[in-house]
């Protein structure tokens, strides 16, 4: 039996409903075809260029400090204390960015600073993200009391003070890199958790995953191949934004004690060993508070990039 050429009055034909879905599908193919790829989205991103070279030279330098350093981070030299830098009056050459209280290379200590300081953020992060994502996906998919137990336990971080936290460390364990990351991972995580479980909350009855746990996929597979993707995005930026937050909680707690102890150069104890000299002798603190800077911008502008390419509602074509 033949179709007629022509439906009802005003109604296309069916070969003309055809026509235009193969037109539709065809369109389609080219767009997607033309879609570019992540690495062409962040080669458009002009703006970080600059920030990506800065952290790409600071983690070329923290690896090389021992080629780079001419002068020891730690060896003291009292007769040339609080010497300005070179470019200044009664500079010297050897010492570019100035000397400290006791004689030491700034710019020596900022090169080997740069090593400790990034490999504290680094690590810190990893492991506050690593188990507040966990406990997020958990409270934000399972609800009830698996929720409410993790929520309080959120909670109770938010009311122990980091300063007496700090003090109980130093006296159990004294200062240390292992207290550094403790406390980073007992004030860290419960953004992480938070974060996770909120974004979980408004995605678990979504259809995706409502196939899925109807196709009798378990609960960890979800997690992980369905909604942490989803989330990964948002993760990432918060992440970012805990760089600086992390050097300022090492320089907290190396001067009360807890932290990296003396004499290994960070950017966080430099910072706070110059402070009472910023008057007489400001470079002591401000040539790493620009390090510190640098780094916390750079890793701010990449990252919100970054979340930019990740959710595809940002995209721009």
């Amino acid at each position: 039996m033949n179709l007629p050429a022509r439906g009802p009055a005003g109604s296309p034909t069916m070969s003309s409903i055809e026509a235009r879905a193969v037109e539709d599908a065809s369109t389609l193919d080219v767009t997607a075809r033309r879609r570019p790829s992540l690495i062409t989205l962040l080669c458009r991103q002009k703006i970080l260029i600059v920030p990506l070279c800065i952290l790409a030279a600071f983690v070329v330098v923290g690896l090389s400090a021992p080629y780079l350093a001419t002068l020891s981070p730690t060896e003291t030299a009292l007769g040339m204390k609080l010497l300005p830098p070179a470019w200044l009056a009664d500079g010297v050459s050897d010492r570019p960015l100035g000397t400290d209280q006791l004689g030491r290379d700034i710019a020596s200590r900022i090169i080997y600073g740069s090593r400790l300081s990034l490999m504290i953020a680094l690590a810190g992060i990893v492991l506050s993200g690593a188990v507040g994502t966990a406990l997020g996906l958990l409270a934000g998919y399972y609800g009830a009391w698996v929720d409410a137990l993790i929520m309080r336990l959120a909670d109770m971080t938010l009311a122990i003070h980091i300063y007496i936290l700090a003090i109980v460390l130093a006296v159990v364990w004294g200062p240390g890199l292992r207290n550094v990351l403790l406390v980073t991972v007992f004030l860290l995580w419960s953004r992480y958790a938070r974060q996770a479980r909120a974004e979980v909350l408004s995605l678990k009855e979504r259809e995706f995953v409502v196939a899925a746990r109807a196709l009798g996929v378990s609960a960890p597979r979800i997690m992980t191949r369905h909604l942490l993707p989803n989330i990964l995005a948002s993760l990432i930026v918060l992440s970012t934004l805990q760089v600086g937050f992390v050097i300022v909680l090492e320089a907290t707690l190396s001067f009360l004690g807890a932290g990296i102890p003396p004499p290994n150069p960070s950017w966080g104890v430099m910072v706070a060993d110059g402070r009472a000299l910023i008057a007489s002798a400001w470079w002591v603190s401000t040539f790493p508070g620009l390090a510190i800077l640098l780094v916390v911008l750079s890793v701010n502008l990449v990252g919100d990039a970054i979340r930019d390419l990740l959710d595809p509602r940002l995209r721009r074509l």
